[in-house]
């Protein structure tokens, strides 16, 4: 094995970029709260009722119904992260975010085309849901390579910060091309973008040479632990419960963040009710979220590494579950500036979330086997779909989503309290140091 560098190669940068440009691509699903205002049924009209105009041929839908393709493409992205991963960690980054991105570009294509509810669930639910989980597993382990374990959280936030970042420029450009070309036009067009930009960046994805070994971090008092000094298997991996622990805290910090998502533009709608300039332009807290996301993502990466990756998930989850507490009387209030203040926190601990998982997966088990094993973990940001699911049949029930942001807000801390008491597992013969 070589000696280490004293700083990482040009290359490195170059692989860590490219992840966060197919992950912009990928990141549609954080815009969808775009289309559902688009699909449900404005005042004056019914769900099964028949759109005309340039939406000639949908049918509007109701809330569950409208949040299906969206927990559909979740849950399947997150089923095929693990496949995603072994392909990653077989043939190499290129075919996984070629293969992923196409998958994805083809299933808006076919929602596009087919324009029914059945095509959003095969086209945008199950297509883009496979393309988005074997595309997602291959940009951040190929990234971490590169890099030593003082940097897993700042590289890892800027791979996924692609992902988070997505709906920054989707959610603009999809309420632009819906008004312009139509529901059935905007999955189109968006389909032959990503198409082009994953052939590209997927090309410039690759692994470090054979015998690479990253630099260590400076020799300074308060440094970062070592890592995990064993890379674990799969089989090894989910024979703990360390790896139990890793899937809850996923659902934890995820399904909050997948509610307010899942949400946002009709969240909008409904407390700025008054103001006509948020009623016209409801996309803009997606959109804002989309930013708030990417920069939480990043951001707590950086500051994971240095207070510990534990630290940085309580202080984010605790923090977003006050939020959620008061979203219901922030709603109804229709104070905008609070309303911007508390979904950009339930975004920022998302996207937190998103960053810490892949460094706690690393940390504890390893960097080799890490795209399958992370795609195993991820099955938890799958699970957490159910939360936003629930929560349509919920409003659809109640007329509010009340009951479902306090019941987020619960699970959030009860992921804390896990959190809290996860210590990275020994291999047999080693005694487990303490995981600040």
């Amino acid at each position: 094995m070589a000696a280490p560098l004293e700083k990482v190669p040009g290359k490195a940068w170059v692989v860590t970029f490219a992840g966060t440009a197919v992950n912009l691509c990928l990141g549609i699903l954080y815009a969808w709260s775009v289309w559902k205002i688009a699909l449900l049924a404005p005042k004056g009209h019914s769900a099964g009722e028949v759109m005309t105009g340039i939406n000639q041929g949908w049918v509007y839908l109701n809330d569950a119904q409208a949040t299906w393709a969206y927990a559909i493409c979740g849950i399947v992205f997150a089923v095929f992260m693990i496949p995603g991963g072994k392909i990653q960690d077989k043939f190499g980054p290129k075919v996984g975010a070629t293969l992923g991105g196409l998958l994805l570009a083809a299933g808006c294509i076919v929602a596009g085309l087919m324009k029914s509810y059945t095509g959003l669930v095969i086209g945008f639910g199950i297509m883009g849901g496979i393309g988005m989980g074997i595309g997602y597993a291959a940009p951040t382990p190929a990234a971490l390579k590169w890099f030593g374990p003082h940097k897993r959280g700042l590289i890892a936030g800027l791979v996924v910060g692609g992902y988070g970042g997505a709906a920054l420029y989707i959610s603009f450009l999809g309420k632009w091309l819906i008004g312009n070309y139509g529901i059935s036009g905007s999955f189109i067009i968006l389909g032959i973008f990503f198409a082009v930009v994953v052939i590209i960046a997927g090309q410039l994805l690759a692994w470090p040479p054979e015998g690479y070994v990253p630099p260590g971090p400076p020799l300074v008092k308060g440094a970062p632990k070592a890592a995990a000094p064993v890379d674990w298997t799969a089989g090894e991996m989910v024979k703990t419960a360390q790896f139990f622990a890793l899937v809850f805290m996923f659902i934890g910090s995820s399904q909050s963040g997948l509610l307010i998502i899942a949400n946002a533009t009709p969240i909008l709608t409904k407390a700025a009710s008054g103001i006509a300039f948020f009623v016209a332009n409801a996309f803009l807290l997606a959109s804002y979220g989309g930013l708030i996301n990417a920069s939480g993502r990043v951001t707590t990466g950086l500051y994971s590494d240095k207070i510990g990756r534990t630290n940085a998930y309580t202080i984010n989850c605790i923090v977003s579950a006050a939020c959620l507490f008061l979203m219901p009387a922030i709603i109804k209030s229709g104070n905008i500036f609070f309303l911007f203040l508390a979904v950009g926190i339930a975004y920022w601990q998302y996207g937190g979330g998103l960053a810490l998982l892949p460094s706690f997966t690393a940390d504890f088990f390893g960097p080799k086997n890490l795209g399958f094993n992370y795609g195993l973990v991820f099955i938890g940001w799958g699970i957490a779909f159910f939360v936003p699911q629930a929560a349509g049949y919920i409003k659809d029930a109640t007329g509010s989503l009340n009951i479902a942001f306090y019941t987020s807000g619960v699970l959030l801390l009860v992921a804390v309290a896990v959190a809290r008491m996860t210590k990275r597992p020994a291999p047999a013969g080693e005694v487990a140091p303490a995981t600040s």
